[in-house]
C-alpha cells in the first residue's frame, strides 16, 4: 500500500523511452528519477512517479496485445494558468487531442506525449 512518504505511481508504455523522458523533462516539468534506456525510465513530479517502459521492458512484455494501446486513462496535471501552458506547450509543438472544455470544477485539455498516452491540464474554477 503507498502511503504519504511514497509516490503514486502509473505505468505508461512508451515506444521510444528517451523521446518520452525529453518530453516529460522538458514539457511538463518532470525530473528523471531513474533511467535504464532504452528499455525503461521513470519520471517524477511532486508524488508522481511515471513509469515510462519501452518494448524491451518487463511492464511491456507483460501486457497482453489487445491492452497494449493508449486508451482513455490518463494522468492529470493541475496547472495556475491553462492558457499560458497550452500558449507555452503549443509553441513547442506539442499534441492536442481536444479542445478547451469546462466545466463546475474547472477548465481541463487533452494532449498525447510522443506514444500516444493522454495527459489532462487542469485548471481548478476560480483561478
Amino acid at each position: 500500500m503507498t502511503t504519504s512518504e511514497q509516490y503514486a505511481s502509473v505505468r505508461y508504455l512508451v515506444d521510444d523511452v528517451q523521446e518520452a523522458v525529453d518530453f516529460y523533462t522538458t514539457r511538463l516539468g518532470f525530473t528523471v528519477n531513474t533511467s535504464a534506456a532504452p528499455a525503461f525510465a521513470d519520471v517524477v513530479r511532486g508524488p508522481l512517479r511515471l513509469l515510462l517502459s519501452g518494448p524491451a521492458s518487463s511492464g511491456a512484455r507483460a501486457t497482453p496485445g489487445d491492452a497494449a494501446t493508449a486508451g482513455r486513462n490518463r494522468i492529470h496535471l493541475t496547472v495556475e494558468d491553462l492558457d499560458a501552458e497550452i500558449d507555452r506547450l503549443r509553441g513547442s509543438g506539442a499534441a492536442f487531442r481536444s479542445e478547451v472544455v469546462s466545466g463546475p470544477g474547472g477548465r481541463q485539455i487533452l494532449l498525447a506525449d510522443p506514444a500516444g498516452n493522454l495527459v489532462e491540464l487542469f485548471q481548478p474554477a476560480g483561478r
